[in-house]
């Protein structure tokens, strides 16, 4: 499953879903690195 993640102001990684953790932020990876931050939240339209 994909994800999208923030990792600042202005940049978000998309990439394979690793793992929840507990303080909200979820793990993706990309290729062979993993990365942390908190989730993008769906919009309803």
């Amino acid at each position: 499953m994909l994800r999208t993640i923030v990792l600042g102001s202005c940049v978000s990684v998309q990439g394979t879903f690793v793992k929840a953790l507990a303080d909200g932020r979820v793990v993706v990876r990309v290729g062979g690195r993993d990365f942390v931050g908190p989730p993008v939240e769906a919009v309803a339209a």
